[in-house]
């Protein structure tokens, strides 16, 4: 999955891609190097970030969906390409629905506006289930668990009860157990290292590590160019250890350490 950030305030790329010719054109060149998913946001979520209006993250986020729709019914229809529209607004993930998104990105986990369920039911749109310990404003102050694994498995079982009884598909599920969304080091690392048994109903786990600031504080570098080659060491730990999904930045050397990674698992 290949993240494109319409934002200006993201910790990793804000403000490269405000322009639609660029966000697309750095769309399709993700495509290129291998990504089958594009997560595209309009809302900044790192630590401390300031919430952005529906009305706001619309304006930012749906012109790019509509181009990147047409360019990829006409340039890539020999590929299947899927677009997630990374949001916790019913009324934002319903409108790039309509433009041409089929996944819904949700940090809340479907607990966030009340009717994200609905338009997940209505549309038939996947939804990535994703926990996170308060919000991202507050999330990085003092987070605590009595066993953040259990916690965060718990919190999935729930989910996908809830989920069901919402009227949702399980088939249109996936769950992602937020490193870095209220958790810190440690717990990032505990979370890594139980991944797979984090998974509930046996539905896919999504990742997203890429260059995140628990990985400065391991490597001891709090230049983000450095965070760029321990991302790709855990892409291939986590597919080798039952992620399905891996949300990043730069997808060539992620999708040639999953390639490499699977061809050792697939071998004799």
């Amino acid at each position: 999955m290949g993240i494109l950030n319409v934002t200006l305030d993201s910790f990793s790329d804000a403000g490269k891609f405000l322009s639609v010719n660029k966000a697309v054109a750095h769309a399709l060149r993700m495509v290129e190097e291998g990504a089958a998913v594009l997560d595209i946001g309009g809302e900044s979520t790192r630590p401390g970030a300031q919430a952005v209006c529906a009305e706001e993250e619309m304006q930012r986020v749906l012109p790019v969906l509509e181009a990147l729709s047409q360019e990829l019914s006409h340039e890539l229809a020999s590929s299947r390409v899927l677009i997630s529209i990374d949001t916790y607004k019913a009324e934002v993930a319903r409108a790039a629905i309509e433009r041409g998104a089929s996944i819904i990105n949700d940090i809340t986990g479907l607990r966030g506006d009340p009717g994200m369920a609905e338009v997940a039911r209505e549309s038939g749109a996947g939804v990535i289930i994703m926990h996170m310990q308060g919000t991202p404003l507050t999330m990085q102050t003092a987070p605590h668990y009595a066993d953040v694994v259990g916690e965060v498995r718990d919190f999935f079982r729930q989910s996908l009860d809830h989920a069901l009884a919402s009227g949702l598909d399980p088939m249109s599920l996936a769950f992602d157990p937020g490193i870095g969304f209220g958790k810190t080091v440690a717990h990032n690392l505990l979370l890594l290292k139980n991944l797979e048994s984090l998974r509930v109903g046996s539905r896919p786990l999504v990742l997203g590590v890429s260059n995140k600031s628990f990985i400065g504080k391991v490597i001891g570098s709090d230049a983000l160019e450095d965070r760029l080659w321990p991302t790709v060491a855990l892409t291939s730990f986590a597919r080798e250890h039952g992620a399905n999904l891996v949300r990043v930045h730069e997808v060539k050397p992620n999708a040639e350490a999953l390639r490499m990674t699977e061809a050792i698992l697939g071998g004799s």
